[in-house]
């Protein structure tokens, strides 16, 4: 379905170019405008790319300096709404990065741009992320196979009566100190379900979802990386106790809400059985399966959720090493795909 809709916009881009500048002495155009449009369509018959979407600088400088990035000698890069869409070759491969900055809105934003400027095949989403399981540990990596919004909420007064189309309860009450009679104003938090516009359902009719699935084939792939070496050291006097490991197939939770705090860790893992938590990867899983694109996401764990020892600054930058590793080496693994654009 994406290569199809890929075709048939990469046809239709020369047309909607020659609208653009006929109506151009309508309403003028800025030249950098043009100069972008030009440039994207250069880029383009050069495609398809992989698109690969990070966070925050951390993660980007850990990626840039773990990977061979070879920027196309052209185009190296193109600015769009603030970012920098980086252009270039990993490993042989063809790639588009950017850096898409916290929370879910800046997440999704980018997702879409990319899908919708680039010519790129599927995203790869990765990052740091709060550990959520006690038998995983800090400097690991996780592929999830499923991902949730656990910030989707009916928030419900205390007399509330339960059992409606929610997922899951949190009463707040549970958790007064000292304990009492399980009362709180704050009433229960219910976990709902989100609602997803696709390219493979009905049109206007979501559909509700409380899981969003990352690609089944690009896992396979990905499952041969569970042997692979992790760093445990972050230098020579300050290593993690334990050797590092890569597991694909947990689950992830994202909300736009940094956990730090063990008591919401323990309801989130007990509820939802999810092993980590973070702030953007389920915008960016749900925004490629609803244009119908491959999606994967990577984190390295960088801290336990609520512990409040500071690690994520000790081994922050070791999480995102480990992560850049594990992206690279599945980036290897993805077959090279020939051109698929016929104006190339």
């Amino acid at each position: 379905m994406a290569s199809h809709d890929h075709t048939l916009k990469y046809c239709l881009l020369p047309l909607l170019f020659i609208i653009f500048i006929s109506f151009s002495h309508v309403s003028p155009t800025p030249l950098h405008k043009l100069d972008s449009a030009i440039t994207i369509r250069k880029v383009n018959r050069r495609g398809p790319y992989i698109g690969l979407v990070t966070v925050f600088e951390t993660e980007e400088d850990a990626f840039l300096g773990s990977v061979d990035f070879r920027p196309d000698p052209t185009h190296p890069f193109l600015d769009l709404s603030g970012r920098r869409f980086r252009i270039g070759k990993i490993h042989g491969k063809k790639v588009v990065y950017v850096r898409c900055g916290i929370g879910m809105v800046n997440a999704a934003a980018a997702t879409q741009q990319m899908l919708d400027v680039f010519n790129v095949k599927g995203i790869v989403h990765f990052g740091i992320a709060g550990n959520i399981n006690n038998s995983m540990s800090i400097g690991d990596v996780s592929i999830p196979k499923q991902i949730t919004n656990a910030g989707l909420w009916d928030w419900l007064n205390p007399d509330k009566t339960k059992g409606g189309e929610d997922v899951a309860y949190l009463d707040v009450g549970n958790y007064n100190v000292p304990r009492g009679d399980g009362k709180n104003e704050l009433g229960t938090i219910g976990y709902s379900y989100e609602e997803l516009y696709s390219v493979n359902g009905p049109i206007n009719s979501p559909q509700k979802v409380f899981w969003i699935n990352t690609t089944q084939d690009w896992l396979h792939l990905a499952a041969g990386l569970e042997k692979m070496e992790l760093l445990q050291c972050v230098n020579a006097s300050l290593c993690l106790p334990e050797k590092p490991k890569l597991v694909v197939g947990l689950k992830a939770a994202t909300a736009d809400i940094f956990v730090d705090n063990a008591a919401y860790r323990t309801f989130l893992y007990n509820s939802f059985g999810v092993s980590s938590s973070d702030m953007e990867s389920s915008a960016v899983a749900m925004t490629c399966v609803s244009n119908g694109y491959p999606i994967i996401v990577i984190r390295g764990l960088s801290d336990l959720a609520g512990v409040g020892d500071n690690t994520v600054r000790k081994f922050g930058s070791l999480a995102a090493t480990n992560t850049a590793k594990a992206v690279l080496e599945f980036i290897k693994k993805l077959p090279s795909s020939h051109n698929t654009n016929p104006y190339a």
